[in-house]
């Protein structure tokens, strides 16, 4: 099993160079960036959509750009691998987002994890001029239409929400046919339904969702659309950094697994790196 490492990137703590290079030495397999364009001050919705949850983190609206830090990160490392953690995808242009994932798939030889999501801050979306009932939806048609982009040398999409005329666009990413399309969120009916259409992993959030419940549920969409079921990559986010439970996970076939550093100084983020390092004997790196 993988290791990787997810941080917010933010002007407040170790900067995405420093970092890559640290966890790149490390050994860890992949570094993984979240995003947030902003956070409108009214705070409508609770932090993750959840009622009573805990006040959102000044974090979320302080992130740096997602794929400037990637790219960054690309720029002085050669194996770690360049991960999405996620991209809010019903959120952007699928066009920019489209050359945005393979630009950084050919600078850096063909290290892309894309990670991706379907949001829950209603106001952020509304901003982006998205309606939260359509998210699912719109980031269904965003990604089928990247995916024409990404393997055709003259592609066009007409869906509802997305739509463009026969058209040419560079570069191509390194990875054939594209850089693995992993979906986070909770496996309920849908979001099955679309890991299974045009996903390549699924990876939820540790202890937030249900996983090994809905794997069965999961194996028997593939089965039932004619997909190989082992052709899903499995992963869990923000998994617990402990040896009791990242070894079952090994165990079980579980392909990565993300830990969380703390959102804080440079030290005391390099300082907790270094504690996950003996996890790597665990796994197998």
């Amino acid at each position: 099993m993988h290791l990787g490492v997810a941080i917010f990137p933010t002007d407040t703590t170790l900067q995405p160079v420093d970092l890559a290079r640290a966890v790149e030495e490390r050994g860890f397999e992949s570094l993984w960036f979240p995003e947030h364009s902003h956070i409108p001050v009214s705070r409508r919705t609770p932090r993750g959509g959840v009622a009573g949850a805990a006040p959102l983190p000044d974090y979320y609206w302080r992130t740096h750009d997602q794929f400037v830090a990637l790219a960054a990160a690309a720029a002085v490392t050669s194996t770690l691998k360049l991960a999405t953690g996620i991209t809010l995808v019903a959120q952007r242009d699928p066009l920019w987002l489209a050359k945005e994932v393979a630009s950084l798939d050919l600078i850096s030889g063909g290290r892309v994890l894309f990670g991706i999501g379907y949001g829950w801050n209603k106001e952020e979306m509304a901003d982006h001029g998205l309606r939260y009932a359509r998210r699912r939806a719109v980031l269904r048609e965003n990604i089928l239409a990247m995916q024409e982009l990404w393997t055709k040398d003259e592609a066009e999409f007409h869906g509802d929400h997305v739509d463009f005329e026969l058209s040419w666009s560079w570069p191509k990413p390194v990875q054939k046919p594209h850089p693995p399309v992993i979906l986070g969120g909770a496996a309920g009916p849908k979001t099955i339904e679309h890991i299974v259409e045009f996903c390549d992993g699924w990876m939820p959030i540790a202890g937030r969702h249900s996983f090994e419940d809905r794997l069965d549920d999961l194996r028997v969409a593939a089965e039932q659309a004619g997909r190989d079921p082992a052709s899903i990559e499995l992963g869990l986010f923000m998994a617990p950094p402990d040896a009791r439970a990242l070894e079952p996970l090994a165990d079980s076939g579980i392909a990565r697994a993300v830990l969380g550093l703390p959102q804080g100084s440079p030290e005391e983020v390099l300082e907790a790196l270094d504690s996950f390092v003996p996890l790597l004997d665990v796994v197998g790196g």
